[in-house]
């Protein structure tokens, strides 16, 4: 370990062999693992108000009471279902737990090959990118009593839903996914913007296309209701407006500090010319036009 340790330090762009990376890869993940299944077993250890938080949007509902009026029903139809239910969130609270120490160990393996630059943009934009998934999420878990009563509400009088805790829980994990990273996107606009790949003038130039897309992304991605394609396609159409102005005005700096940074090779290679032969000109002692 301290032999490897001095070999990163001799390269300060932090070049390794291959089979040191591998090992290092290994240790990372291998770390990565025992913290989420220590994470786990606390999720085993608070199953059941992790449970009962999850399920609460559905219990308002008065149809979860339609059986006998008291209890919030949620039914399981095969011998194991109960069980893997069960286990799905205690893996999901063991990542969510367990998640700074891994996020450590994926920038300590991926660290030592940035530069300067991309380590800042690393700093801001990965806790930025944290808190809009977790606020996408959030709105996912409100919104999902309001989306259920609108599908519910298709139902005739005399049908009861008998729904499964198994199909309840993939719901609310593909809503608070689908929104956590609908809420994600438009930062990565703004990160290929400040990495030159993406300028404000082509998001300008397709942005009602991107709009459009963005309303066809949440009708395929949320179920077949408005309420959750609404939800999911304002917020990140706002949000898109943002990374567009953000855009707007980091070009905009740009340019002030690179005045031809909008011109073209040719247009370039022809001002080179021209003071070119200025210079010349001025080196013979001709005033210069």
């Amino acid at each position: 370990m301290q032999l490897r340790r001095q070999r990163r330090m001799k390269d300060p762009e932090g070049r390794m062999p291959l089979m040191d990376h591998l090992r290092e890869l290994r240790n990372r993940l291998v770390k990565a693992m025992i913290a989420v299944a220590l994470g786990t077993a606390f999720g085993y250890w608070v199953y059941k108000p992790v449970w009962e938080f999850l399920k609460a949007p559905y219990c308002a509902l008065p149809e979860a009471q339609a059986v006998d009026g008291d209890s919030c029903n949620l039914i399981f139809t095969g011998v194991f279902d109960a069980f893997f239910v069960a286990f799905k969130v205690w893996v999901i609270v063991g990542i969510l737990v367990s998640s700074p120490f891994w996020l450590y160990q994926i920038w300590a393996f991926v660290a030592p090959a940035m530069r300067g630059r991309e380590r800042k943009f690393t700093y801001v934009f990965v806790p930025l990118a944290v808190i809009l998934f977790l606020c996408g999420a959030a709105l996912a878990y409100v919104i999902t009593e309001l989306a259920m009563k609108v599908l519910f509400g298709f139902a005739p009088a005399d049908v009861m839903p008998m729904i499964t805790i198994d199909n309840y829980l993939g719901y609310m994990l593909l809503m608070m996914m689908v929104f956590g990273v609908g809420f994600v996107l438009p930062l990565l606009v703004a990160l290929l913007n400040l990495m030159g790949v993406l300028p404000h003038a082509a998001i300008a130039k397709w942005r009602r296309v991107i709009i459009f897309f963005s309303f066809v992304l949440a009708a395929v991605l949320t179920p077949a209701e408005p309420i959750s394609m609404l939800a999911l396609a304002i917020p990140i159409i706002l949000l898109f407006e943002l990374a567009e102005l953000f855009c707007y005005i980091n070009d905009r700096r740009n340019r002030s500090a690179d005045p031809m940074a909008d011109l073209g090779d040719d247009e370039i290679s022809d001002l080179d010319g021209v003071m070119g032969e200025n210079e010349e000109e001025g080196a013979r002692g001709v005033p210069k036009r």
